[in-house]
């Protein structure tokens, strides 16, 4: 399995960590998701986003967010 770096912000105002996580798990098992700020605080305030793989996915709703991560996720 290859390894997938994952990063999300636990301030982000469209994503919650309870619910975003095991979404996210599902999509990547056995991948640590790192929570933490992100320094992405511009969009943040207005989208969803999710740090994969060195890239900033964004999208107005947290389940869009994961939807379009899919593509980024290294299986």
């Amino acid at each position: 399995m290859a390894r997938n770096d994952i990063r999300i912000c636990e301030k982000c105002r469209h994503t919650k960590v309870k619910t975003l996580v095991p979404k996210l798990e599902k999509l990547a098992p056995g991948t640590e998701i790192k929570i933490g700020c992100k320094s992405y605080c511009g969009p943040c305030i207005r989208n969803a986003f999710i740090f994969v793989n060195g890239r900033y996915v964004t999208a107005p709703t947290e389940d869009e967010a994961v939807e379009k991560a899919k593509k980024y996720i290294r299986t």
